[in-house]
């Protein structure tokens, strides 16, 4: 039975619902239940605390028995260890959430995810929803930053052509000073560059290029890059996730997102429920809730902000929507993702792309 809180509890949680959260990696961050804890959900994910923290409490206001552990990863690490656990049949949380939507799909081809239906997952375009097993959640750009008081207006790419011509014409400015992912660490850095070499392979080509001679610095995460664009290290941010490079923006004006305009690809970032976790009741109805009306307007209010059809979040740069003049690139969760988690496939683009990079200039992984 689920008690009313005090005025005091309420007080308490209310306080501990506005302070910020944070995690390092494979730490777990435990949202108490706001009254007596009658239930118990654990969410394995490669997304930001802070960006789903929004989520947990308004779930558990309607839900207010309910205490959430969160334990986040990089990407690949969520895979391998969501892999580890599904083939000793052992349980990896409840719920697992993540960008890199291939490597979901994957998980659930290989018989590691449960089905659900509900009405709530019927809303789910079929763009977003693989077999009723992986079904997405929020819509994610891939956007360009720059920091906005060391690279000039007349400099801020808003194509891919741009990025590319910029980066060879100002090599002197911007060498050792342009971010992406390192897509041998970053399951959605390499979910990206494969998708950006779908797109068309000479402008990938041509980009992939300029990159290495410009000694870009790579890292496993958007948060990375951001950082070093907010503290002026690097200048320019390449292929970063737009709800983290906006969330940044929103706090820092020196950040500025730009969606490009020859084509953005978006993605849905992704939840599974996994084939042996200990509450799968629990996880069909958080699930439910996150695709939920309500869920998804706080998806789109405070904690991933872009919408398919929506208008652009303010101050973000590029078109009026993402819809707009079928600039959008759908990253599909269908059958063709398979393709991108081939492993043969996967070690051939991966070569390819260390190749273009490393011999740029760009360091080997360690």
């Amino acid at each position: 039975m689920i008690r009313r809180m005090s005025a005091i509890a309420a007080l308490a949680w209310a306080l501990l619902a506005a302070a910020p959260v944070a995690a390092l990696e494979g730490e777990t961050v435990v949202f108490a239940a706001p009254t007596v804890e009658t239930d118990r959900l654990v969410i394995h994910a490669a997304t930001d605390v802070a960006a789903m923290g929004p989520l947990i409490r308004d779930f558990q206001a309607r839900n207010p028995g309910v205490t959430v552990d969160y334990i986040e990863y990089v990407s690949n690490d969520l895979q391998a260890a969501a892999i580890a656990a599904c083939t000793a049949g052992e349980p990896l949380g409840d719920l697992l959430i993540s960008p890199s939507v291939d490597q979901l799909l994957k998980l659930a081809n290989d018989g590691c995810a449960l089905p659900h239906l509900s009405p709530e997952t019927e809303r789910v375009p079929d763009w977003a929803n693989w077999r009723n097993e992986v079904f997405g959640f929020s819509i994610e750009p891939a956007v360009f930053v720059y920091n906005a008081r060391l690279v000039p207006e007349a400099e801020v790419p808003h194509t891919h052509v741009e990025l590319a011509d910029l980066l060879r014409r100002r090599i002197d400015r911007y060498a050792g000073r342009v971010g992406t992912y390192d897509i041998r660490v970053s399951g959605i850095g390499y979910l990206f560059a494969f998708n950006d070499a779908r797109q068309t392979t000479t402008i990938f080509g041509r980009l992939l290029e300029s990159l290495g001679r410009a000694s870009a610095v790579v890292r496993c995460c958007t948060s990375e890059v951001v950082a070093e664009v907010a503290a002026g290290r690097l200048l320019i941010g390449y292929n970063m996730l737009g709800s983290y490079a906006y969330a940044a923006a929103r706090s820092d004006p020196a950040i500025r997102v730009v969606v490009p305009t020859d084509y953005a690809l978006v993605l849905a970032r992704g939840a599974l429920i996994p084939a042996h976790g200990v509450r799968p009741d629990l996880a069909r109805r958080f699930l439910d809730y996150l695709l939920s009306a309500r869920g998804q307007e706080v998806v789109r209010n405070e904690a991933f902000f872009f919408s398919e059809t929506g208008p652009m979040p303010t101050g973000v740069a590029g078109p009026r929507a993402l819809d707009e003049g079928g600039i959008a690139r759908p990253i599909r969760i269908g059958p063709a993702l398979l393709a991108v988690q081939d492993a043969a496939q996967r070690r051939r683009f991966i070569r390819d792309w260390s190749r273009s990079m490393v011999e740029m200039g760009v360091p080997p992984a360690p």
